[in-house]
């Protein structure tokens, strides 16, 4: 099924195109023109500088030579070197590039027929859960020496990089507004991919050899995955950005990480690295400048003992302008950022299994006739649950989910005074394994992601099973957006959103009295289930109230079960007791009773916590059991 595509301003290119072809006229860009407005929005332009098209730049332009590469893209003067680095990562794959580049065949010049020619291309971006296509003009900004001002590709006839970062400038609202940014939001507008940003503890990494080994290989796994990988030296309070180290590495700047290998090193090579394995990482930097003049740098000594049939035969080859190869020994010794964007292909993100994506769009939002929708974090606790609710399972016997909460990018609003990003965040609170309505009060804690002014956060963490409740979360209390929330995982799934503070009343409202009161159960465990000297049986636990079932899942063998399951009845008849009783399984489809309690509520009553004896059954154990019981149906 084919996605979904945005038209970016309501142009859509192939009518734009047809309109120029009919006109004899080349494309001009009205939403984007060729003026100071598309450069900057704080500065002035260079002096000198104008507008021109390839043709008036090279004899014989081209959006492709030989292909595309990494050696197609020179950075320019404009400080964006995080795109940069994304789109050199881009271009080594060609299921990447094309979705960025459609129609590719179709856009490239054709010197035989030049009358098909309308100076007119696009390129489409992933933003907030679709793809999005960006129609541009051919006319480039060109500096007073005659070169193109930003980015370039090493071979003059060749224009796709150019062009590329122009729909990308005129997505975002002008060239000026990509200077300084993420690496990780590149990633993910080219891929529709999911970011994860690592910091990297230098001086546990330094010390510890197994450390640095499972941090390779994650990289390893990564890569042989298509995953695009991204690195930079974050520069200390104060430091200026892109100051240069000793070993000729750059502060603050993003390099793209092309190549992982674990080598095997001929005899030549023994003396002097000290092991007949190494492990390296091949780095690009998109300046096209080889900065690094450590071990393995070009012309150093490790080099000048391996011939050109041997590096082959290792996989230590440059192939690309601004290449370089290093330990990865070394890397850990320098780098503190990277970032790993694992692309969203069930095969890619996941060794075994599939990982299962579930995509919510919505906003957090203020308005005078609605409740707020824009509560702010946990530190506001009158106002936090009032932020938007989400509501998933995770099954079996836990799983690891991977959440990434995505704010629509306010780059364009810089102009404006206001493209600065929210703080952003979220809560994962575990809550009753039948709730279907919002949750009043504050339950059990499960994650809590960082809180950053980034485009994205993102959450790696490993749950039990059960029910939870996801809020996405501003910083602040009022601060309204739009955002996109993203849930991975092998098994659970995303229910709803829950809008309703209390469940749907009857269909007999009429004839069934209404409910009075609302109790929680906590069933933490049971004890002594099994007989001395027996083994342990294959035990599970049933909660009735009224006409309301609870089953837990099969504990095997285990003759002191954690349960750990909570449950939440509105109760119409609140003195009716509550049933607990304990059941075995054996044949796999028989089970005996091992014994039941009941527990008797009071009207009102906060975490009673209670030790009850099984009775009726053949086991002698107990359970501990905690119960709330409100006569206001939203406290709990």
């Amino acid at each position: 099924m084919p996605e979904r595509v945005c038209l970016f301003q309501g142009q859509n290119y192939h009518k734009l195109k047809r309109a120029c072809l009919r006109r004899g006229a080349l494309f001009q860009d009205p939403y984007f023109p060729a003026s100071a407005q598309s450069l900057f929005y704080k500065r002035a332009p260079p002096p000198r500088l104008t507008w021109k098209r390839p043709k008036e730049l090279c004899k014989d332009p081209r959006l492709f030579v030989d292909g595309i590469s990494t050696r197609d893209l020179h950075q320019g003067s404009l400080g964006n070197c995080w795109m940069v680095a994304a789109t050199s990562c881009l271009a080594t794959e060609p299921s990447l590039w094309k979705k960025v580049i459609p129609d590719h065949m179709e856009q490239e010049w054709n010197p035989k027929r030049p009358d098909l020619y309308a100076g007119i291309f696009h390129f489409r971006f992933w933003r907030l859960g679709q793809w999005t296509d960006v129609v541009v003009d051919d006319r480039l900004p060109v500096s007073e020496n005659g070169t193109l001002l930003f980015c370039r590709s090493a071979t003059p006839r060749e224009f796709w990089s150019a062009l590329l970062e122009k729909a990308y400038a005129k997505l975002n609202g002008c060239y000026e507004a990509l200077e300084g940014g993420n690496t990780a939001e590149a990633l993910v507008d080219f891929t529709g991919g999911v970011s994860e940003p690592l910091s990297l503890n230098l001086e546990a990494l330094t010390q510890n050899a197994d450390q640095r080994k499972a941090l390779f290989q994650t990289l390893a796994r990564a890569h042989n995955r298509k995953a695009l990988i991204t690195c930079s030296i974050r520069p200390a309070d104060g430091e200026h950005v892109e100051s240069v180290l000793d070993c000729g590495l750059v502060k603050g700047h993003a390099y793209g990480i092309t190549a992982v290998r674990k080598v095997r090193l001929g005899e030549s090579l023994l003396g002097i690295c000290g092991s007949p394995r190494i492990y390296m990482v091949c780095m690009r930097n998109p300046w096209g400048t080889a900065d690094w003049t450590g071990a393995w740098s070009q012309g150093s000594q490790q080099w000048q003992q391996v011939g050109r049939s041997e590096r082959e035969k290792m996989g230590l080859v440059v192939r690309d302008v601004g290449e370089f190869w290093m330990e990865f020994e070394d890397f850990c010794r320098y780098f503190t950022d990277l970032v790993v964007c694992r692309l969203v292909e069930r095969s890619l993100l996941w060794p075994w299994g599939h990982w299962r994506e579930v995509l919510v769009e919505e906003e957090w939002e203020r308005e005078m006739d609605k409740r707020s929708r824009c509560g702010g974090c946990i530190n506001h606790r009158e106002t936090f649950l009032l932020n938007p609710q989400f509501m998933f399972e995770v099954g079996g016997e836990g799983d690891e989910v991977l959440i990434c909460l995505q704010q629509e990018d306010r780059r364009m609003k810089r102009r404006e005074g206001r493209g600065e990003n929210l703080p952003i965040g979220f809560e994962v609170l575990r809550v009753e394994v039948n709730r279907v309505c919002r949750v009043q009060c504050f339950s059990e804690q499960a994650a809590s992601s960082v809180y950053m002014d980034s485009r994205s956060v993102t959450l790696r963490v490993t749950l039990s099973p059960g029910r939870y409740v996801l809020l996405p979360t501003t910083f602040h209390p009022g601060s309204t957006g739009r955002f996109l929330l993203r849930l991975f995982s092998h098994t659970c799934s995303l229910h709803r959103e829950l809008k309703e503070d209390l469940p749907a009343p009857s269909l007999w409202k009429c004839c069934v009295p209404q409910p009075c009161a609302v109790t929680t159960v906590h069933l933490r465990r049971a004890s002594t289930l099994s007989q001395p000297k027996q083994p342990a049986p294959d035990v599970y636990a049933v909660i009735k109230c009224e006409e309301e079932t609870i089953r837990t899942r099969i504990f095997k063998k285990d003759g002191s079960p954690e349960f750990n399951i909570k449950a939440i009845f509105y109760r119409r008849r609140p003195r009716t007791k509550i049933y607990i009783e304990v059941r075995c399984v054996f044949h796999l489809v028989f089970d005996s009773f091992l014994g039941a309690a009941h527990l008797q509520t009071g009207n009102s009553e906060r975490e009673r916590s209670r030790v009850i004896d099984l009775q009726g059954g053949k086991s002698r154990g107990c359970i501990y059991v905690e119960t709330s019981t409100s006569q206001c149906l939203t406290d709990l």
